[in-house]
């Protein structure tokens, strides 16, 4: 049986992104923000998903906030979470009460802007969202550097079954859109699912993202590792970006 995954995603997101690591990548953003940012605590999550990102900033000592487009994640994300608040909402067009001091956006959660013009209306939320010298940290993909043949493969046992998941990133080499190709397989003694889905999201190039960031912030790239900081070398297709507002 196939059906459509993206309702379906929040019940094995975890087990799904088992393999990622969350607190290399949330320690990576909480040392860009102690080198630039204000030393203010207070943290906003975007795409935040389920939650794993969030829990290992409240650990740090962060007050966090969480916003994610679907429900059933946040449902995930505030029980694991208790101490963080979470926002039903699309981050092209969030408001906060009041501006916080650190914005993330993890896992190339960013180009889920639907094209240039979302992805410009985002840019515009984070800042007026920023404290002067809070900062927006965030990982993307140059749309040249996309390889339609790479596949990512994850497995994993759970609940007496078997899974596979599959996830691909597909450009048609022009213009602003790109899809992310999503599957899960789910495999039992008595029975076999397939979920599967693609989901818009924008194509941007480096010098058109660098284009859009500078005219609110002072940018910063690195190297696409979370261990330790290299300065983007100006040709590898991905990085992390540090925005520093003024």
């Amino acid at each position: 049986m196939t059906v459509a995954l993206y309702t379906d995603l929040s019940l094995y997101y975890d087990l799904m992104c088992a393999d990622i690591n969350y607190q290399q990548q949330s320690d990576c953003v909480r040392r860009l923000h102690h080198f630039f940012g204000n030393q203010g605590r207070q943290h906003i999550d975007l795409a935040c998903g389920t939650g794993p990102h969030i829990k290992c900033f409240i650990d740090y000592g962060f007050q966090c906030k969480g916003l994610d487009i679907n429900q059933p994640m946040l449902d995930i994300a505030e029980q694991r979470c208790p101490q963080a608040t979470f926002t039903l909402g699309n981050m092209t067009e969030f408001k906060v009460d009041e501006p916080v001091d650190l914005i993330s956006c993890f896992l190339y959660s960013l180009h889920y802007c639907a094209d240039l013009e979302a992805l410009e209306n985002c840019i515009k939320c984070v800042y007026a969202a920023l404290k002067p010298g809070g900062i927006f940290c965030f990982n993307a993909v140059d749309k040249h550097a996309i390889d339609n043949n790479k596949v990512e493969h994850h497995h994993a046992v759970h609940e007496n079954s078997d899974f596979t998941f599959t996830s691909a990133w597909n450009y048609v080499g022009q213009g602003d859109k790109q899809s992310l190709l999503l599957s899960i397989e789910k495999t039992s003694q008595t029975e076999q699912h397939r979920w599967q889905d693609q989901h818009p999201m924008v194509a941007v190039s480096f010098t058109q993202l660098q284009a859009i960031l500078n005219p609110y912030f002072e940018l910063h790239i690195f190297e696409h590792e979370y261990d330790r900081l290299i300065p983007w070398d100006t040709v590898s297709g991905n990085a992390i970006f540090v925005c520093i507002k003024s």
